[in-house]
């Protein structure tokens, strides 16, 4: 399978990297197919320069992107679609992190619950009130 990757040049604490194009399994510092453009980190304007013609032509012959240069060629607008998400997270560590998020949703709504009113007895009206005989003495 193709794939479009970065290849680190450069000096050290300086990178530079040419946007290559080969094998997944060939190490990136090996031999690859075709340079497609560069790309420089400390240059934030102008710092990807693709060959966005040939880029097009080894993905439309099924060539696969490094999530990195998906994000690169997203944002400069070549290709179209949402960015991919670079960093790992493990099995464990993702039922850790819902778990937390779980508790902390359960937290935020315990505390936004306006709290129950205490229950006041209804105080006695005279409608209400059940009506008594009035008390009848005897007549001597």
């Amino acid at each position: 399978m193709l794939t479009i990757r970065l290849k680190r040049t450069g000096t050290t604490k300086r990178p530079f990297y040419r946007l290559i194009i080969s094998e997944k399994a060939r190490d990136t510092q090996g031999t690859y197919l075709e340079a497609l453009g560069t790309f420089n980190p400390h240059d934030k304007v102008t710092g990807l320069k693709a060959d966005v013609e040939r880029i097009k032509y080894w993905i439309g012959k099924g060539a696969q992107t490094s999530s990195t240069i998906h994000n690169l060629l997203v944002k400069a607008g070549v290709i179209v679609g949402d960015k991919k998400r670079v960093v790992h997270i493990s099995k464990v560590h993702a039922t850790k992190l819902d778990t937390k998020k779980k508790a902390a949703q359960a937290k935020a709504e315990k505390a936004a619950a306006p709290a129950p009113a205490p229950e006041v007895a209804p105080e006695a009206t005279p409608e209400s009130a059940p009506e008594v005989a009035p008390e009848t003495t005897p007549a001597e």
